[in-house]
């Protein structure tokens, strides 16, 4: 099994039931999940066996949910194979916290004039734990990464948008996000040093944004802004990313930090009634 998989394994063996939980808990719901999570990492397709030994369930349980969840429509077998796959029918999920999501219909039109005016793609992220999850992404005319996606998940204290949010949470809360991380970097250039990166987050609190180059993906230079609610609180960060073959950090901190502070700001100060995190 990759280390991907494995990571998604102990993720997912993490989620399930403690003896303390409430009666009111279903066990058999919990486990279906874990089948349909065990679709988290690089395999597309998986046999019953892939499936059984990355959720963590005996292959009888994984056979009866996975039975299942085709019946319902949410996996399907690859033609003249043992492979299963993910359908559409999982998108709903998606498509309906988009739509039902305030924070990103406020948000889309300062997005929608930051890629037009710029060319550059432009970002919403929210922090879901230790890490922060793409909930819109508008891309520019010079797109950087085009394997993040909506619902795209990276851990936040290696992110500008991460940094953002977290500058706007007590100090309790960044320390138990830090905790929660697992310190393995993602290029050569990440900083995994706990002390360092408590600072990191304290400097963008007072400076208003935040600026990775080259930590989470190699050839990308992110600057982000937190959104706040009513009290001030983190609850989401807008970013511009750009690549260093066309930007400096420099370049980016005189020309591109102003747009998502404004931008930032301004959906700050709309009024997010229905908004909770």
């Amino acid at each position: 099994m990759s280390e991907h998989a494995r990571g998604t394994a102990r993720k997912i063996k993490a989620a399930e039931p403690e003896p303390t939980r409430s009666s009111l808990f279903v066990g058999s719901t919990a486990k279906a999940f874990q089948v349909l999570h065990a679709f988290d990492g690089p395999n597309r397709h998986m046999t019953l066996v892939d499936i059984a030994r990355t959720s963590g369930l005996d292959r009888s349980a994984t056979q009866r949910l996975v039975h299942t969840l085709e019946a319902l429509g949410y996996l399907c077998r690859v033609p003249d194979t043992r492979n299963y796959g993910l359908t559409t029918k999982v998108l709903q999920f998606s498509y309906n916290y988009v739509r039902a999501n305030e924070l990103i219909d406020k948000a889309s039109p300062y997005l929608l004039d930051i890629s037009r005016r710029l060319g550059e793609t432009t970002n919403l992220l929210e922090l879901d734990g230790h890490e922060i999850v793409f909930v819109a992404r508008f891309p520019g005319q010079h797109l950087v990464n085009i394997d993040i996606v909506v619902g795209a998940r990276l851990p936040a204290m290696f992110t500008a948008a991460g940094i953002a949010i977290l500058s706007r949470l007590s100090d309790d809360r960044v320390r138990e996000i830090l905790a929660q991380t697992r310190l393995e970097p993602l290029t050569h250039y990440t900083e995994t040093n706990p002390d360092k990166l408590l600072e990191r987050v304290r400097k963008v609190a007072r400076r208003g944004y935040a600026v990775i180059e080259n930590e989470t993906v190699l050839g990308d230079i992110s600057v982000a802004a937190p959104v706040t609610d009513h009290g001030g609180m983190g609850v989401a960060a807008i970013n511009i990313s750009v690549p260093t073959s066309r930007w400096s950090r420099e370049k980016v901190e005189a020309e591109l930090a102003q747009h998502v502070q404004v931008a930032a700001t301004s959906i700050s100060k709309s009024r997010l009634t229905g908004y909770q995190r």
